[in-house]
């Protein structure tokens, strides 16, 4: 991915600086932390977007391979699925079926629940999980951009925002 030319002044800090000159100065600092935060969720994604991009998948679509991976018995029910991405389950489902139409998902009756369908990850589903992984592994994950110690400092603040949102 090209990197974009940097911009000569942070924009984040220039909105800050028009916040408390408005008379907003006591919120914003909240206001650069959330706009903070969505800009790196956008650089992030668009990282992981160009490493997945040659692999015809979606984050959403990776998170659901890596789920039915890592459970035991390669198959989960779609509700349970959206519970575990935390998704709405219109997106379960399209996620489901792109994946499906690429013969790395299958959908199977539940054994014991007759009016639950499983997704079931298929070899092909697998392959694909693991090589995305490999790749995500190597160019992101490895690097998202932060020494060890601010990787360690980020993670701790973003797990005390999403316990403190209700989010676990």
């Amino acid at each position: 991915m090209a990197t974009p030319k940097p911009l000569p002044t942070d924009p984040i800090a220039e909105a800050h600086r028009h916040w408390s000159a408005h008379g907003w100065g006591t919120v914003a600092d909240g206001m650069a932390a959330v706009t903070s935060l969505m800009r790196a969720q956008q650089i992030m994604l668009a990282r992981v977007d160009e490493v997945l991009r040659p692999l015809d998948l979606t984050f959403a679509r990776y998170e659901l391979l890596m789920l039915l991976l890592f459970s035991r018995r390669g198959a989960l029910p779609l509700n349970k699925i959206g519970t575990r991405l935390q998704v709405h389950p219109t997106s379960v489902t399209s996620a489901v079926d792109r994946l499906e139409a690429r013969g790395q998902v299958r959908r199977t009756p539940h054994p014991t629940d007759r009016r639950a369908i499983l997704a079931e990850i298929t070899e092909a589903g697998r392959e694909t999980a693991l090589a995305a992984t490999e790749k995500l592994n190597d160019t992101v994950f490895a690097d998202p951009g932060l020494g060890d110690g601010g990787v360690r400092s980020l993670i701790a603040l973003l797990t005390e925002l999403r316990r403190e949102a209700g989010d676990f």
